[in-house]
């Protein structure tokens, strides 16, 4: 696994790039041939985003 994101930049930089990965992701879908599969694997990385989101909310707290 990789190592632990402690701090607050790497953490804020961490979630910048998963968002922008996740915004590349929605520009390249072409919508008249989008799957069911895709729009759940879409939920599924929105849902990863914020759980990383509360992970690290906690760890500030």
């Amino acid at each position: 696994m990789g190592k632990s994101i402690t701090g607050k930049n790497e953490q804020l930089t961490y979630l910048k790039e998963r968002l922008t990965m996740f915004m590349e992701v929605l520009d390249h879908i072409e919508p008249e041939n989008t799957e069911l599969e895709d729009i759940d694997r879409l939920i599924g990385m929105l849902d990863d985003l914020e759980g990383k989101v509360e992970q690290f909310k906690t760890r500030e707290e």
